[in-house]
């Protein structure tokens, strides 16, 4: 019987699903950098695969799936300010 303070985690066996999962997206993202007629579309699939790993990393391993949404929110903010600086570090840098 759960009680409103416990939380859901994942089991071990979810562990090794994912860890299975991102092994082969992992093999795809290897297959497609070695596929030369794809060209600019090579780029956008990588970086899509990537960020399902991410995404995937984030939610099952960081628990933050499983934890309260403020965790959430912090993650986020600490996200989006990382990218701004990256933003702002590229167009000093004039690199786009």
């Amino acid at each position: 019987m759960a009680t409103a303070t416990e939380t859901h985690h994942p089991t071990i066996k979810t562990y090794w699903i994912v860890g299975a999962v991102l092994a082969v997206v992992t093999a795809i993202e290897i297959g497609i950098s070695y596929v030369e007629f794809l060209g600019p579309v090579q780029g956008v699939l990588l970086v899509t695969l990537g960020l399902v790993k991410f995404v995937t990393v984030v939610a099952v391993f960081m628990h933050l799936r499983y934890d309260i949404r403020g965790y959430r929110v912090l993650f986020l903010f600490g996200l989006i300010g990382a990218l701004l600086v990256f933003a702002v570090v590229l167009a000093a840098m004039q690199a786009f």
